[in-house]
């Protein structure tokens, strides 16, 4: 008498291996030997468990372009590449803001001239990625340790509102005697305007007076930055 067989088990889905896999990758070599779509395809997998993910990833780069500019990528964009719903989105703001958080924490306790390379990396994590400009005041004690870090103002894509009698008011209150500048200009290019200049010099004229320095004006966007200070602009 034969023996009956009971139903075939379904074969597990292909993606399961890949995760693995990929996961391993990550242990072994770390995130710089893996391109874009797979650091985000690891990404989501927590908020997308059951999904063959890749294809989401690589459409989400199609997008947005890098992995850096898709995570800044505000929420309501981000669900509308089609697969992504708002848990899968918050996913990727929480790896926003640990990466500046991250970058925040390399300046907080130093002094900031003396870490001028983390400084420019956390106005770049801070700010590069962002779809509209926004200005950014670190105010410096003595010791050129950081009292605060404050956005004054945020605008639109090509222009942000700066008052440099308010900058220096905030200054005052906040007893500081030094001050580093940054903005980002989303269109990518860091070049300053005159207007850029022009509000720097501004700010520099109403401080020096009253005991501030302004240290430099950092300008940040996705092809790199400047410094006016080195740009001789100060």
């Amino acid at each position: 008498m034969s023996e009956e067989l009971g139903p075939a088990r379904p074969e597990p889905p292909h993606y399961l291996g890949h995760r693995d896999r990929l996961r391993e990758r990550f242990l072994k070599s770390g995130a710089d030997a893996l391109p874009d779509y797979e650091l985000l395809e690891l990404v989501l997998f927590r908020a997308l468990p059951r999904r063959d993910v890749k294809p989401l990833a690589k459409a989400l780069l199609a997008r947005f372009g890098s992995f850096a500019e898709t995570i800044a990528a505000p929420i309501g964009r981000l669900t509308e590449v089609e697969g992504l719903g708002e848990g899968a989105a918050l996913e990727l703001k929480i790896i926003e803001a640990a990466a500046k958080r991250l970058a925040k924490g390399s300046i907080a306790e130093r002094e900031v001239l003396g870490s001028w390379s983390a400084l420019v990396d956390y106005c770049r994590t801070a700010m590069a990625f962002s779809e509209k400009e926004s200005f950014r005041i670190l105010f410096l004690d003595k010791r050129n340790g950081l009292i605060a870090d404050e956005v004054q103002q945020t605008g639109t894509v090509d222009h942000t509102p700066v008052y440099p009698r308010e900058v220096v008011k905030r200054a005052l209150e906040l007893s500081a005697t030094a001050l580093i500048l940054a903005h980002n200009h989303p269109s990518g290019d860091p070049k300053p305007s005159g207007a850029d200049i022009r509000v720097t010099q501004e700010i520099a004229k109403i401080a020096s007076p009253l005991g501030i320095l302004v240290h430099d004006h950092i300008i940040v966007g996705r092809n790199g930055h400047v410094s006016l200070k080195e740009m001789k602009l100060i």
